[in-house]
């Protein structure tokens, strides 16, 4: 009986089986929170209680990330209760003030016209949840005042419920990117090695580039996440964004070069071993060790006027640039490698990841 509690808590405590296994524990997860939903509305008799069970839905039915289901239970707080007084303020003044069906029409569709401006945008999420509870809480204007305080009160119990159960085995967002980052830095260095053997034709490098450059979509998408988890700042992360992306686009290049006698493939296997060093380090949340990453040289040691020519390069690669510029588009690429690692160990000093220790 203890070993198989054991095994279960395990199973359960493994970051890798819950990255793995994500979809089943992000559904355990919402079915969880809405059976709570249910208990809390019905046993303690609370009006409309569906509403509560709506909202955890809203809040984490298509969220599996801790650090977007604390912004989006924020929101929602906040949504809620701005929705809830401009709403009671539309009850109020047909019930009690006015009396004026017409003038709360026009009220709600300016309050919902200004909202659906301001959904368009930073906080639009925000302004999207006021409008829909100004018309969950007002309805038409006709609304009873103590069901439209019950309404709002079902929203917040379900926002609160949501945020708990974000608690509850999370699956955190700066765990997946590691993993992402480690992923594509994997397939990136199996793209160099086909490149250093001459193996890629057009087809294959499409189908390579394309794979790469969803990876990297998939990467981008979970920087705000990662950085509400981590405290780390989004800027860092753009920055190894742009690395990421600048080793992309030489790794084209550099497949689209034919080999010739002014350059050799031979002489940068350090990338690829680069590579996968700090893969590896990402996986296991442990610092790579000096000797495990090839000698690069610094960003700094590409001097402005070899910057900018490879900044062409990479925008508009033609015969002339291309010409024997295999080498430095190799010191390019290690440049940048260089120049993520220094930002990865940055990072971990300051605020302990990616890696536990540095």
């Amino acid at each position: 009986m203890r070993d198989a509690f054991r095994k279960t808590t395990n199973v359960l405590l493994d970051p890798n089986r819950r990255y793995s296994q994500a979809r089943l524990f992000h559904a355990v997860r919402v079915a969880l929170a809405l059976l709570v939903s249910i208990a809390l509305t019905t046993g303690i008799r609370i009006p409309h209680g569906e509403w509560a069970s709506i909202t955890v839905l809203v809040v984490i039915g298509g969220l599996q990330h801790h650090g977007n289901i604390r912004r989006r239970a924020a929101e929602r707080g906040v949504g809620t209760l701005l929705g809830a007084v401009i709403g009671l303020a539309l009850i109020a003044q047909q019930t009690y003030i006015l009396h004026s069906p017409l003038l709360t029409y026009v009220l709600m569709a300016l309050v919902c016209g200004y909202c659906a401006y301001h959904a368009i945008g930073k906080g639009g999420y925000i302004a999207l949840l006021t409008a829909i509870t100004v018309v969950i809480t007002a309805g038409h204007g006709d609304q009873d005042v103590f069901d439209a305080l019950w309404r709002t009160v079902d929203v917040l119990i379900g926002t609160a419920v949501a945020l708990v159960f974000s608690f509850a085995l999370p699956a955190y967002a700066s765990y997946s990117w590691r993993v992402k980052l480690a992923a594509l830095l994997r397939a990136s260095a199996a793209v160099h090695a086909r490149v250093q053997r001459g193996e890629i034709d057009p087809a294959t490098l499409q189908k390579d580039m394309m794979q790469l450059g969803m990876q990297l979509v998939q990467l981008r998408s979970l920087i705000p996440s990662v950085a509400k988890e981590t405290d780390v700042p989004t800027a860092q992360l753009e920055e190894i964004q742009h690395a990421a992306r600048v080793c992309i686009s030489a790794l084209e290049l550099m497949a689209a070069i034919e080999p010739n006698a002014d350059h050799s493939r031979e002489d940068d296997r350090g990338i690829r071993s680069a590579m996968l060093a700090l893969a590896d380090s990402l996986e296991s949340g442990n610092a790579p060790e000096d000797s495990d990453m090839a000698p690069a040289p610094a960003a700094s040691g590409v001097d402005a006027n070899a910057a900018s020519a490879a900044n062409a390069a990479l925008a508009t690669p033609s015969a002339a640039t291309m010409t024997g510029s295999f080498a430095f588009l190799s010191r390019r690429l290690q440049a940048e490698l260089s120049r993520t690692r220094d930002v990865l160990a940055q990072m971990s000093t300051k605020y302990e990841f990616p890696y536990a220790s540095n």
